[in-house]
């Protein structure tokens, strides 16, 4: 009876709340989250709530995003994210992860990253996943089973890579059995055409994201001529339709003035980009070269530079190491997420090509028991410095006895490159950034006393 009442609860805020999302004022996006703040058991993710809450009332631009979702977005797809990912994933499943972790001992990640094939038709120089077999693949019954497993732990959004995910045959099917989960799609985006479209339209729950390195010049210079153009029509094609999309960049030595202009920003914004994640350039995969890196200097100013985007901008921006003081360090290893590649094994990160696990062997739960990964979350726990998060290019001693740890094996062939032949510029790498972040998280965390905080945030 208190189950029942409590299941019929639930779905009496969701009916509320999509009665609600057809007006996007900043009354009505309040209201929401009243009723959102019903749903989570932890006192961490109503505090969260309420802090968007203020956000709303401050008019803050970040609140653009899901004012843009209840105003811009076809039906389909605004239904499913707030279902989905408000409520399956970040509401309901934050009650199912902390049971799992009553249960279990360990709290779940918050996502998986899938690649479910290594086909793509570009030759990008300096792809982290370039040096898999082009041939691999998992089959649609083994993405299912992967999903069915997140799901038993409360983890109701996952992220596709790859390869190129749209060339998996019937990759769709997935999308519409696991109906009730949301999907971010990092893409090309030369495949996306009219018909699939219409397709996006149907299964509502996939937002892509577009791999771009600036302008027409520096994208067409790594993904070959006439990329930008196709990208640019990509995004016509979604955006016309009511669907959202994000953008995505890997900060390399190159490309650091362009991602880092506010007109750039601004051209993506008016092409209908929703949100922006930013990668940094890591040496492996592809022909790995240091001098692709973003300087110490160029990665420092994207960092700022996102700070003030973040203050401006109608946009959300996911900056993967510089926002190691928001998610409380490295998210790597089953702490937040882990990676799962198209051979089925199962890597910390898609930047860390090494594994102890295969799906075909192992069970999700028992991979995030293994003591590789319980190891990473170890180490991941003794570095004060968020600003240096990395077990690859900021620590990269402890990233090298990982990989010398018993039972770890390269997932493809050169994945030792970065601890081996690489490994004297890699450590000369950190001490020079270590010269920049040290002095920055000083100033900006521990002076302010912000970073007592994150360090609180890390153990939630």
């Amino acid at each position: 009876m208190l189950q029942s009442l409590k299941n019929y609860s639930t779905e009496k805020i969701v009916s509320l709340l999509l009665s609600l999302a057809t007006n996007s004022s900043n009354e009505t996006l309040a209201r929401m989250t009243h009723l959102m703040e019903l749903i989570p058991k932890k006192d961490y993710y109503r505090e969260r709530i309420r802090w968007i809450r203020q956000l709303i009332r401050e008019n803050h631009p970040s609140i653009e995003f899901p004012r843009r979702i209840l105003r811009d977005l076809h039906p389909n797809q605004r239904d499913k994210w707030i279902t989905n990912l408000a409520v399956n994933h970040l509401l309901i499943g934050t009650n199912k992860r902390k049971a799992w972790a009553d249960r279990e001992g360990y709290y779940p990640p918050s996502t998986v990253v899938i690649s479910p094939t290594m086909k793509c038709n570009l030759s990008c120089y300096g792809c982290y996943a370039g040096d898999y077999g082009k041939g691999l693949e998992l089959s649609l019954e083994e993405v299912d089973s992967v999903l069915t497993q997140m799901k038993e732990m409360g983890v109701y959004f996952a992220v596709i890579s790859g390869g190129e995910p749209f060339f998996m045959p019937n990759i769709f099917e997935i999308f519409r059995k696991h109906s009730d989960m949301a999907f971010l799609v990092f893409t090309h985006g030369g495949l996306i055409d009219e018909a699939m479209v219409e397709r996006l339209i149907e299964v509502g729950n996939v937002m892509p994201a577009f791999s771009l390195e600036g302008y027409e010049p520096e994208t067409d210079e790594r993904r070959g001529p006439g990329h930008f153009r196709k990208v640019m029509g990509a995004m016509d094609l979604l955006r016309n339709a009511g669907l959202s999309f994000c953008g995505s960049f890997t900060q390399t030595s190159r490309n650091t003035p362009v991602i880092t202009d506010g007109s750039f920003i601004d051209m993506l914004l008016e092409k209908g980009v929703f949100a922006l994640w930013l990668f940094t350039y890591v040496p492996v995969g592809r022909d790995p070269n240091l001098e692709l890196m973003a300087t110490p200097e160029q990665r420092d100013l994207l960092r700022t530079r996102v700070a003030e985007f973040r203050a401006t901008k109608p946009m959300l921006f996911i900056d993967f190491w510089n926002d190691g003081p928001i998610i409380s360090g490295c998210i790597a290893g089953g702490r937040k997420y882990f990676h799962i590649n198209a051979n089925g094994d199962i890597e910390p990160c898609v930047f860390c090509h090494f594994a102890v696990d295969n799906i075909r062997r192992t069970s999700l739960k028992d991979a995030l028991r293994s003591p590789l990964f319980q190891k990473i979350r170890q180490q991941q726990g003794e570095h004060e410095n968020l600003l240096r998060p990395c077990m690859l290019i900021d620590h990269p001693e402890v990233g090298r006895e990982l990989f010398n740890s018993e039972g770890v094996y390269p997932t493809h062939e050169g994945a030792a490159e970065i601890f081996t032949g690489l490994a004297g510029q890699v450590d000369a790498y950190a001490t020079e950034y270590a010269g920049i972040a040290d002095p920055a998280w000083e100033r900006e965390f521990v002076d302010t006393g912000r970073a007592e905080k994150k360090v609180k945030n890390r153990k939630r």
